[in-house]
């Protein structure tokens, strides 16, 4: 299955959760094998050997783990406060209403390592900025950021690259 394909399986759900919300459902995709693998294949494409996998809660767990597994590399789950057993370290991060933290171990990755960041969706950039903090925090280099879907009118890719010029960001589907 080609990745024009495999992204046409994402439906659209009209106001849900609540009115005035076009919910992007990618549970078609995960649930077509040929599809799931067209997407992971091609998040794989922008990693080199010397990656490991970062994945943000929940859904970007999914594709990070997965790509991972293709890749024969390590995946550093990047997750909500509060879930992580071991020490940790967080980041705080603006939301509409309110704020969020990320946390992640602080033994989850080597200094020096370099970083493909995976989450499900780019919204306005404050969970992926979050996560890219967590991982420069921690000495590693995030190469390259890719999410399966990117909201345009939420601005999180012109507030990630003013932030972080440096770092590359793929959106496979930008509505």
């Amino acid at each position: 299955m080609n990745l024009d394909s495999a992204l046409a399986l994402i439906r659209e759900i009209p106001d849900y959760p609540k009115p005035g919300i076009r919910f992007q459902d990618i549970t078609p995709l995960l649930a077509h094998g040929e599809a799931f693998i067209a997407v992971t294949q091609e998040f794989a494409s922008f990693a080199d050997s010397s990656t490991v996998v970062a994945g943000i809660e929940a859904r970007g767990f999914i594709f990070a783990s997965a790509v991972a597994n293709q890749l024969h590399t390590g995946f550093i789950p990047i997750r909500k406060a509060g879930k992580l057993p071991h020490t940790t370290i967080s980041e705080s991060y603006g939301l509409e209403y309110g704020t969020d933290t990320l946390e992640v171990h602080t033994d989850a990755v080597a200094k020096g390592a370099r970083v493909l960041l995976i989450d499900d969706v780019l919204a306005t950039g404050g969970t992926i900025g979050a996560a890219i903090e967590l991982m420069h925090r921690l000495g590693a280099e995030v190469i390259h950021v890719v999410a399966l879907l990117e909201i345009d009118g939420l601005q999180g890719r012109t507030t990630l690259s003013e932030k972080y010029p440096h770092i590359p960001i793929t959106s496979l589907v930008v509505s």
